[in-house]
């Protein structure tokens, strides 16, 4: 079978998540670092947002939808349970994450700190004033769900996990973040156990370009 292409820059949180899929389920890939709106991206995506796809005729874009494709047409640890309810509740925390999570925590603030639309480029105080309120009751929603078993969803490492962890790396490095996870032991217990999961350690990005 051909070896899957994912395209997009590595320090995007979408196109690491389908890159830790693979790493789970051993599935061999190439990476081909192109950024939003790039004519490879633009190929594939209509709105041209990474990551995109490419697997033999089979191109695709959307994390999710890419995620799922890997999940169903490889071997190794299913990544979306085949149990239905286990399957929805994956679905839940994937969509929870990608619609509501994704752009306080990083579209507004962690976006604010590397990429700020200042005119002098120092970190937008007020757009990154303004989410904290919500990734404080974002942060404290996540530190209850996986009190009880240390996952997400159900009793095993599944996209939802993939999901969120990216997100948690990048939030912890800045200091309003840091605090936060600091003070949610069970979603910093998490996040100490599963950053040690190969999938994880083998994708970590390198630091996005500077400014």
């Amino acid at each position: 079978m051909e070896k899957i292409e994912i395209i997009g820059v590595p320090f995007s949180n979408f196109v690491w998540v389908v890159r830790m899929v693979c790493e789970e389920k051993r599935v061999p890939y190439d990476l081909t670092p192109a950024p939003p709106h790039s004519p490879e991206i633009n190929a594939i995506h209509p709105l041209g947002k990474v990551p995109a796809m490419r697997h033999g005729d089979v191109t695709l874009c959307e994390s999710k939808a890419i995620a799922t494709y890997i999940d169903r047409v490889f071997d190794g640890p299913k990544v979306i349970p085949e149990e239905p309810r286990a399957a929805a509740e994956t679905e839940k925390w994937v969509s929870l994450i990608n619609a509501h999570v994704d752009p306080i925590m990083v579209r507004q603030y962690l976006l604010s700190y590397v990429f700020p639309k200042t005119a002098d480029r120092t970190p937008d105080r007020k757009v990154i004033d303004a989410a904290l309120p919500e990734m404080q009751k974002q942060i404290g929603i996540f530190d209850q769900a996986v009190a009880k078993t240390g996952y997400l969803a159900g009793q095993s490492f599944t996209l939802a996990d993939m999901d969120l962890m990216p997100i948690l790396y990048y939030v912890q490095k800045f200091p309003e973040g840091e605090a936060m996870m600091k003070a949610a032991k069970n979603l910093s217990d998490y996040y100490a156990k599963h950053s040690q999961r190969p999938c994880f350690k083998a994708t970590i990005p390198p630091p996005p370009p500077q400014r």
